[in-house]
């Protein structure tokens, strides 16, 4: 579909009205954009030699986002966010979007502009332009198609398919934070039954993890070191969950992986959700998606230089396994130290 916003039927928003302010609000002249919004297509140059990644999200209001819980700028930020860590993930750095909306009759002009301050707001840090889209009416809720074309260098790509038998397993950050924000946007306090025996949750962790969930941040940064730096022999973004994703790297690699749940990173806010809930955090991380972090996998011989360059860049990796022959499986060893089958919890449309 062209890259330009045409509104298919009738509706509260005004079609040119729109295509004018969002051209106005969010065209930023650069040399690599010959032409941008306002054609049939968009026009960019690229640099020769160098890879185009191009990725694509679709979020559906009642599946990806509830207005009810969050604003119109957020689900735009989360939107934009995710086609961000894709990018990540391959170790590419983002330059161009396009956005395709769907708007219902309760939608307004307002609430396009919201969107879209949302999403900017999560591209301006990477220097990502608006470049085209499209519009439509929806007799249902609110449609959100994103496509984010990026670059990298030749031969660095990151792919699922690389993890090889003694590799460690790292992940960014801390994971499990953006299932428990979920989860308290969606649960009314008073129906909240706490153990005798536990705290509350802080107002502090309650925002701090509501936060995770409705601004996530994409480890565009990290993916870009990885790559340049020749550390990663596989990766993946954690949009699933880490039980699901996982099993991406393993299948691709046609390899096996030992998870030491011990290691999991938790951040303090996530474990106080658990204990307020009398819930198992370390299910919460092997469950939560959406939290963005980066999954890789590195050689056994360049694991002192990656954690000492990491320690200089302020990156916070974690190693929370190692990848085993195929024939082991998917496994984690517990606090215990006992070997079991990790079981994928992660969540799986159309199920």
């Amino acid at each position: 579909m062209a890259p330009t916003y045409r509104l298919k039927t009738r509706s509260t928003v005004h079609e040119f009205d729109l295509i004018h302010a969002l051209r106005k609000q969010h065209t930023l002249r650069m040399p690599s954009v010959i032409r941008g919004i306002g054609d049939d297509a968009a026009v960019i140059t690229s640099k020769a030699g160098q890879w185009t990644v191009l990725t694509t999200d679709l979020l559906t209001e009642g599946i990806h986002f509830d207005l009810r819980t969050a604003t119109m700028a957020e689900i735009g930020f989360r939107a934009a966010a995710a086609n961000l860590s894709d990018i990540a993930a391959m170790g590419g750095t983002p330059q161009y979007l396009l956005a395709a909306v769907a708007i219902p009759r309760t939608g307004s002009s307002r609430h396009v502009h919201q969107l879209y301050r949302g999403m900017m707001a999560a591209c301006r840090p990477h220097r990502v332009r608006l470049i085209g889209g499209d519009t439509s009416a929806s007799c249902g809720g609110w449609f959100i198609s994103l496509t984010l074309i990026g670059m990298v260098l030749p031969h660095t790509a990151l792919f699922r398919s690389g993890a090889q038998i003694g590799d460690h397993l790292y992940v960014t950050g801390t994971i499990g934070d953006a299932l428990a924000g979920l989860k308290l946007l969606n649960e009314p306090p008073a129906r909240v039954k706490r153990h005798p025996h536990t705290a509350a949750l802080s107002a502090k962790h309650r925002q701090f993890l509501i936060g995770r969930h409705l601004r996530p941040t994409a480890r565009v940064a990290v993916g870009q070191w990885l790559s340049t730096h020749g550390f990663a022999t596989s990766a993946i973004d954690i949009s699933d969950g880490l039980s699901g994703d996982l099993r991406h790297i393993c299948e691709e690699s046609h390899v096996g992986v030992e998870v030491n749940l011990g290691a999991l990173p938790l951040s303090p806010a996530c474990r106080a959700y658990a204990a307020s809930r009398t819930l198992e955090p370390m299910n919460v991380a092997l469950t939560g998606g959406e939290d963005y972090e980066l999954l890789f996998t590195v050689s056994p011989h360049q694991r002192q230089r990656l954690e000492r360059t990491a320690l200089t860049r302020g990156f916070s990796l974690t190693r929370i396994g190692e990848i085993r022959p195929y024939r082991f499986g998917i496994q984690a060893l517990s606090l215990q130290g006992e070997r079991h089958r990790l079981a994928n919890t992660s969540y799986t449309h159309f199920t």
